[in-house]
């Protein structure tokens, strides 16, 4: 699977013109002063990985990192299974956005 949405993403990348996505603008946003085009291609990622739903919690986290240990640390199924499918989000972006 890791290889399909690798694939997947790579051909996300022809140059069209992007549209930015909750995790894009929380990037952007953030007090990171991250690389615009990163930020696009996280979000790239993001829509291939993400629910939109999935994608507005991963958001929250780079306004409030704290939340995202509160949600890695629920007890909830819901939580949990939002964890397992962010945590491979990462991977899968961070292989996808490497500079």
């Amino acid at each position: 699977m890791r290889r399909t949405v690798l694939a997947a993403v790579i051909g996300v990348f022809a140059p069209i013109a992007s549209t930015a996505g909750p995790i894009d603008s929380a990037c952007i946003q953030s007090s990171r002063a991250a690389n615009p085009m990163l930020c696009a291609c996280i979000q790239r990622v993001a829509n291939l990985t993400l629910s939109g739903a999935d994608q507005r919690l991963a958001a929250k986290f780079f306004r409030d990192p704290g939340k995202a240990q509160e949600v890695r640390q629920s007890a909830s199924t819901r939580h949990r299974d939002f964890w397992a499918r962010y945590t491979s989000f990462g991977q899968a972006a961070e292989q996808a956005c490497a500079q």
